[in-house]
């Protein structure tokens, strides 16, 4: 009797075995799956291009930690500014060569450039990791900033005071408004980052052309505006006493003055407030990348919780990630939306997207042109 028993005890288990899907004792989740065979490929490739925004810190870290994480394949960062770095893209790619895989920075750039050219790779196809692609994870969930919501991802928000002064030469209590910007003590000594190009100098003089109109800008511009494309020089000038105030130039451009405890300090935004935006953080792949795994592997870590606490402190700008920490950039000018804002309140205020830049960006760059030649 024990013996039938224990006989049918052992088919019965047998059965259940048989039964049972094939592989469910070693079932794994399918993006583990697909995650591992991308690295794989990308140790194969060995390396992966990106251009990013001109931060020294960035590159450096960026470097360190990703090469760390993913020994075997390298990392060739290649740092400007977005403008000219999506023209060295257009012009190779009409040469017919394919060197860069990924573009991160402004958006103004990359939507008038490689979005309008058709040169962009849809970014969906590239998340892969489940902390990349659980939209509770991100404050707003998954944001974009072209209108069919595939190939410009933005993973920061926040409203930035990308106004500075030197405190030898000026008392923040001294610009409070727009207006006082037009004080004739300030004449000849505020600085500006061209606002015909692409960048935070763009950025705010759209916002004031919304808030205070075109007879405003005429009168700033008749302050004899120190204007440069060179983002270095003007954060020099101003920390040497040269002019006294400067409109577009943000946190990390400073990050070397203010270590150095050179008197450069940020601005409250004006009482007219100022714009909402995702800054150097959008992310885009270039059409048919070289390295098409190792971009994935790229774009999964960037967009990671330790690519973005990289990302956040190199840049000073706020990640719309949870888990990172921001609020230790209101002590250097920066508002994180996800510490501050709605997301109705952001939308209302950003002028970043495809549809702003339509809207207002673009009106605004043609009185720019209009009124500086």
């Amino acid at each position: 009797m024990n013996r039938w028993l224990k006989l049918t005890g052992f088919l019965s288990t047998a059965l259940v075995i048989a039964a049972a899907p094939a592989g469910a004792q070693t079932a794994r989740p399918a993006w583990q799956g697909q995650w591992e065979k991308a690295v794989e490929a990308a140790r194969k490739e060995g390396r992966v291009v990106v251009s990013i925004p001109a931060s020294a810190e960035l590159r450096k870290t960026t470097e360190e930690r990703f090469r760390q994480r993913f020994p075997g394949i390298e990392i060739e960062l290649v740092t400007g500014r977005g403008a000219a770095i999506v023209r060295r893209i257009q012009d190779e790619a009409k040469a017919g060569v394919r060197h860069f895989d990924i573009h991160v920075g402004g958006s103004s750039s990359v939507v008038s450039g490689l979005l309008a050219e058709g040169a962009l790779e849809p970014i969906e196809p590239s998340l892969i990791l489940p902390e990349v692609k659980e939209l509770n994870n991100w404050w707003g969930g998954h944001i974009w900033v072209d209108r069919g919501k595939r190939y410009i991802y933005t993973f920061q928000a926040y409203l930035t005071e990308s106004m500075w002064y030197n405190a030898s030469l000026a008392k923040p209590d001294e610009v409070r408004s727009y207006d006082d910007f037009l004080h004739p003590k300030w004449k000849g000594k505020i600085g500006y980052l061209d606002p015909r190009t692409p960048g935070a100098g763009d950025s705010n003089w759209s916002y004031m052309w919304m808030a205070k109109g075109e007879d405003y800008l005429k009168k700033l511009v008749g302050q004899n505006l120190f204007i440069s494309r060179d983002q270095r020089l003007l954060a020099d000038n101003l920390a040497k006493g040269k002019i006294a105030l400067v409109i577009g130039l943000t946190h990390y451009t400073f990050l070397p003055f203010l270590r150095a405890g050179l008197p450069v300090k940020p601005l409250s935004s004006p009482k007219e407030g100022t714009y909402g935006t995702g800054g150097s953080g959008n992310l885009t792949i270039v059409k048919n990348p070289p390295h098409a795994n190792a971009t994935k592997v790229f774009v999964n870590w960037l967009l990671g919780k330790e690519g973005q606490e990289v990302f956040t402190k190199a840049m000073g700008q706020a990640t719309r990630r949870l888990d990172v920490d921001t609020k230790w950039l209101t002590d250097v000018g920066v508002l994180p939306a996800k510490d501050h804002l709605t997301l109705k309140q952001f939308l209302e205020a950003e002028n970043q997207s495809e549809e702003k830049l339509e809207k207002v960006r673009e009106p605004a760059l043609k009185i720019a042109h209009k009124l500086l030649g």
